[in-house]
């Protein structure tokens, strides 16, 4: 019988696994930020409506659910009356509590009683035109005719990302799905250069 010091094939020798080197510092860097959890991302939604019925509730409801999925945590849904003042207060109020998203839905019509993009415009430190002309763009591809013919108007209001859309259904969720990586870009640039 013949004795073979050699290990058996397919047999990893125990002393290669001391052998080893320790990871590079690249290596170990992104692992780390590809396991990181994503940030916390807050937002409330402002429904302006002078007739708070279901149509107001389902879009709560839908702005939640696309907001939540977009990965922001809604602190709310409020529905103020299509008074300048009431959605001046609404949008300053979520500004001063520090969510990084206010996402407004109706008001921004031809109507006259039709008052959100000039309560926003009033809040605004910088408008971001570009925000508001994507949602028109899609809003018109996707055949949301309330959508496209939209006034309404996105900025930011301290370190807050604030965007007007339009209240069907169509326009809501198309206009989320725009929206959603625009504001995510935005607010990691507020994030960045805030002092």
């Amino acid at each position: 019988m013949t004795t073979d010091s050699s290990p058996a094939a397919g047999l990893v020798h125990r002393n290669t696994l001391l052998e080893m080197d320790e990871p590079d510092d690249a290596y170990l860097l992104a692992s780390e930020q590809q396991n990181a959890p994503q940030p916390y991302r807050r937002a409330l939604v402002v429904l302006a409506t002078d007739h708070p019925d279901e149509l107001a509730e389902e879009n709560s409801k839908l702005c939640t659910e696309l907001l939540q999925e977009a990965g922001f945590t809604v602190d709310g849904a409020i529905t103020v009356r299509m008074k300048k003042s009431k959605i001046r207060q609404a949008i300053e109020t979520a500004v001063v509590g520090g969510v990084d998203l206010v996402l407004t839905v109706g008001g921004v019509g031809v109507g006259p009683r039709d008052k959100v993009p000039e309560a926003t415009r009033d809040v605004l430190d910088q408008m971001v035109p570009g925000v508001a002309q994507a949602v028109r763009s899609s809003g018109q591809a996707c055949g949301a005719v309330d959508a496209c013919t939209s006034r309404g108007i996105s900025g930011v209001s301290g370190s807050t990302v604030v965007v007007n859309l339009a209240s069907s259904r169509a326009a809501v969720r198309d206009g989320m799905a725009t929206v959603a990586p625009l504001v995510h870009h935005l607010v990691d640039q507020l994030q960045e250069y805030s002092v």
